[in-house]
């Protein structure tokens, strides 16, 4: 009996299906990401067993349920655990107190881990399908070059009648391949009961095999107990911060309002361009509901960073560059001077969520032209600070200051009626801004790194303002957990028009949870360049301005 052919139509559409889901099927089954767990590298890869499995070498596996669709699961492989726990020494050990922080961040934002993952594996998936369609697609035009027309046309023959097998033998072969990548073992983990220790986070649910459960069950009290502490501090003073901006927010309205009023034959007020500016968040994630919710009630039309997101630089704290990233409102765009405590894996990880990484040139962002660079010095735990580029600060300073000069119209004095002057210099040490602020070229700094607020101070013919840490760190420690010192953020609003900034408004969270918002201050009167002061006071000019602060010294 002879087979019918089918169309061939059909036999076309059922080898690209079939091409398409061995191309899909390789792309999805060994995307691979190496990111980070808690303080430790690690590598990701995907599998086929519906759950998430944490390889922890011989301190065993921690299990839970995947995020991932189908009966897609992960393997992560934790690294920096040693093969042999009879190497392990005392100062390992004693290394687990610092990872407590680590694994904080993680507990503390799990959700963004997951993205920031879910993220990187649906890429490389991406592209392991686009390299073995490409595979594919390349070996099939070298078989018909190879095989000629008349051996095609046999082929064809033969191959047609057995289209339907040939397809069954495609899936059967599909199938095997996603199977192959389960982990081991999935029915006697399935069997082990759920960890107690994690009831109320983020793992709740999840079964803990090998050395480990012994581990967990002995030491867990700590970091449960940490992170426990850390969700009711955060909690509490988030509802706190809201409650203290809805209520400054009514009176600046009120008084608003009044004004309104009363000056009801007034030109329409100016729309002032506003920013919200934070600095040294050192990854403490904890804030970041805070700064988003005060974002959506703020509404800024820009964010500013005085850098310092991260304590080391790491690509494991990539995961709280993300963070802070998603408190931003979706269209603001969120401009970033690195500090010393960055790398250029942070800036990486900014520039992938989208973030103005100043680099030394001016910028213009929302009207107001914005003038900045990374931070030239680079400090790293254990290895102290060192000139991370073929420039000292002072040398970086005078490079801005050339910056901000040239783009003035003039070396110098007298560019304040250009249109291209810079209006706002965004740097991380307040002492790399003391040659622009003197030049004249810049009329306002904003810089962090010194975990105290400073300022506004005239310094030169310009004004400085040091906001403190956002992530509450005090000099010499980070905040990770509840608050050591007063998380701070700074509300400063710009004159478009007058091309200067004209107030500024505190917000702060107290390390005992407590939330204050103050009132916008004015801005304070810069001192006169000499070619703006009139002949007949230039004698007074010198004497009546105010004299010009030191630069604060580095932390």
């Amino acid at each position: 009996m002879r087979r019918s052919n089918p169309p061939r139509w059909l036999r076309w559409t059922l080898v690209g299906v079939a091409a398409a889901l061995v191309c899909l099927t390789f792309g999805v089954t060994t995307a691979r990401a190496d990111l980070s767990l808690g303080p430790h590298e690690a590598t990701y890869a995907v599998t086929a067993d519906d759950e998430l499995v944490a390889d922890l070498g011989p301190l065993g596996t921690v299990v839970t349920d995947s995020p991932l669709p189908l009966t897609l699961g992960v393997r992560i492989t934790v690294h920096e655990i040693p093969a042999d726990l009879s190497a392990v020494d005392a100062a390992s050990f004693d290394a687990l107190s610092g990872d407590l922080d680590g694994y904080l961040q993680f507990f503390d934002s799990p959700q963004q881990t997951v993205r920031t993952v879910a993220s990187a594996l649906a890429w490389d998936a991406v592209r392991g399908t686009v390299v073995a369609a490409l595979v594919v697609v390349a070996a099939g035009f070298g078989l018909r070059a190879l095989l000629g027309a008349a051996r095609r046309r046999d082929l064809a023959r033969v191959l047609g009648a057995r289209t339907w097998e040939i397809t069954a033998g495609a899936l059967v072969v599909v199938l095997v391949a996603g199977t192959a990548t389960a982990s081991s073992g999935p029915e006697e983990r399935a069997a082990l009961p759920a960890s107690p220790v994690f009831e109320g986070t983020a793992l709740e649910g999840a079964r803990i095999t090998g050395r480990l459960a012994g581990v967990i069950d002995t030491y867990s009290g700590e970091l449960v107990e940490t992170y426990q502490a850390n969700e009711v501090f955060y909690a509490g003073a988030r509802e706190k911060l809201m409650k203290a901006w809805d209520v400054r927010a009514a009176e600046q309205e009120a008084a608003e309002s009044e004004q309104d009023a009363s000056a009801s034959g007034d030109p329409e007020a100016t729309d002032y361009v506003t920013f919200l500016l934070v600095s040294d968040l050192h990854c403490n994630t904890g804030m970041t509901p805070l700064i988003r919710d005060l974002a959506d009630r703020l509404a800024p039309d820009v964010m500013l960073n005085a850098g310092d997101t991260t304590i080391n630089g790491t690509s494991v704290e990539s995961v709280c560059v993300d963070s802070f990233a998603s408190a931003v409102p979706d269209g603001v765009p969120f401009v970033v001077a690195d500090g010393n405590h960055d790398s250029r894996l942070t800036t990486a990880t900014e520039l992938a969520n989208r973030q103005v990484v100043l680099d030394g040139s001016v910028v213009e962002v929302e009207g107001v032209r914005i003038l900045g660079d990374r931070d030239p010095l680079e400090t790293r735990i254990g290895g102290g600070t060192v000139i991370a580029r073929e420039e000292t600060p002072d040398e970086a300073g005078e490079r801005l200051r050339d910056v901000a000069c040239a783009a003035a119209g003039e070396a110098g004095l007298g560019g304040f009626t250009a249109e291209d002057r810079v209006d706002l210099l965004l740097v991380h040490q307040p002492a790399v801004g003391d040659a622009a602020l003197e030049s004249g070229c810049v009329p306002f700094q904003v810089s962090g790194h010194m975990h105290t607020r400073i300022g506004p101070d005239i310094v030169g013919y310009g004004l400085r303002y040091v906001n403190a840490s956002t992530g509450g760190a005090t000099k010499g420690n980070a905040s990770v957990g509840p608050l050591r010192d007063s998380s701070e953020m700074t509300v400063l609003r710009f004159d478009p028009e007058r091309r200067q900034f004209v107030d500024w408004q505190l917000v702060e969270v107290t390390p005992d949870g407590e939330a204050f918002v103050s009132e916008r201050q004015l801005v304070p009167p810069t001192v006169p360049l000499p070619d703006e002061v009139p002949d007949d006071a230039a004698g007074d000019a010198t004497g009546t301005g105010r004299t010009p602060s030191p630069a604060p010294s580095g932390n």
